[in-house]
């Protein structure tokens, strides 16, 4: 079984982002920028179905300019078989990324896909259902758990007051959840090897796919600040303020 991993480059977790003046966009010249945390989940996931002898090959993809070879090479430092790079100057939106990974799928012929539930930069969380629409193949949407049954795939997710089971004809399209698994540690060693595999590079223009945006972004502006709380001095004082101020008693 072969299996495709997408991994976006976003700005690392741990970095407070800041707007530019003209509200444009957020600023992240000089920002260090990682493998979107979600991706890695999906990425650790397929390795250790290829570590179990579910899995034959783990190939890597990533959507973007060259700067998008470090996620790559943080792929291939945790075990990948294969990175591949679809060059593209254009700012991706969810259809976009569907449009040009459905075009890599039809290349590479994979019996699953494997992405994110969501990217921490934009936070939409469509590409994998965009993507599963275009294939015309089966879902499995923020996943916590996954088994290989012949196949199928047997997928479960977390939903209001309990857990769903799906299972899957192959191929199909899966979007990871956090609570999949904990990725592994990458060591120097693995990272130093990384940088000499090759990434093989496939122009946008060259999968004849118009991924071109559909939205136009007008404006990006911070939260209001919040409004600080307040201590209350006995729950009788705390059920009055819920009554007459919050007006939700």
């Amino acid at each position: 079984m072969k299996i495709l991993v997408a991994v976006k480059r976003v700005v690392d977790f741990n970095v407070k982002v800041r707007i530019k003046p003209d509200g444009s966009d957020v600023d992240i010249a000089g920002v260090k920028m990682g493998i979107n945390p979600f991706d890695e989940n999906a990425l650790e996931e397929a390795l250790r179905l290829k570590e179990r002898g579910k899995a034959s090959e783990v190939v890597a993809v990533s959507l973007g300019g060259t700067a998008n070879q470090d996620v790559l090479r943080h792929a291939l430092a945790m075990g990948a078989d294969r990175a591949i790079l679809v060059e593209t100057e254009v700012n991706l939106q969810p259809l976009g990324v569907a449009k040009l990974l459905k075009a890599v799928v039809e290349r590479e012929q994979p019996d699953l896909i494997l992405l994110g539930k969501q990217a921490i930069d934009s936070d939409a969380g469509q590409a994998g259902q965009m993507l599963a629409a275009l294939l015309g193949v089966g879902q499995g949407v923020a996943i916590s758990a996954i088994e290989i049954w012949d196949e199928e795939i047997v997928v479960t997710r977390e939903i209001d007051g309990g857990t769903e089971t799906l299972a899957l004809r192959l191929p199909a399209v899966v979007t990871a959840d956090l609570r999949l698994n904990e990725p592994r540690y990458v060591k120097l060693p693995n990272l130093m090897m990384a940088k000499k595999k090759p990434i093989q590079t496939i122009s946008a223009a060259e999968l004849g796919v118009d991924a071109s945006p559909r939205l136009t972004q007008l404006k990006v502006a911070d939260p209001p600040p919040r409004k600080p709380g307040i201590k209350v001095g006995s729950v009788q004082e705390l059920v009055e303020k819920l009554r007459v101020e919050a007006k939700v008693l």
